[in-house]
């Protein structure tokens, strides 16, 4: 089984949970996060002060799937998020060892 954490733009989020769940990847977290990586925040303007803004807004998304369905996942997250710009994120894939379903106790890939 694999984890898929993919970190997109805002405004990518539904385009990319419309494909997912088109490709058949059923269930995931979403989380508003802040980072910075090689855009290294930008400058902006308030009461005529200029400031620095490090932390750029992102959206975290992430999925748990079978390994027949990861290489689908991570394809369709590259595909639809991409807008060729600096900025348009990561993905970070992590093998899991365990997964356990709390409402039955199915645990594996019996309980994604």
């Amino acid at each position: 089984m694999k984890k898929i954490e993919a970190i997109i733009r805002h405004f990518k989020l539904e385009e990319v949970k419309d494909a997912l769940t088109a490709a058949g990847i059923q269930g995931m977290t979403v989380m508003e996060v802040r980072g910075f990586g090689r855009q290294k925040g930008h400058k902006e303007q308030y009461r005529g002060a200029e400031y620095t803004v490090d932390f750029l807004p992102k959206v975290k998304i992430e999925i748990v799937t079978d390994d027949a369905s990861a290489q689908t996942a991570i394809e369709t997250i590259m595909n639809t998020a991409r807008t060729g710009q600096i900025g348009d994120g990561k993905i970070f894939v992590s093998e899991l060892v365990e997964t356990i379903r709390i409402r039955t106790g199915e645990a594996g890939e019996e309980s994604l």
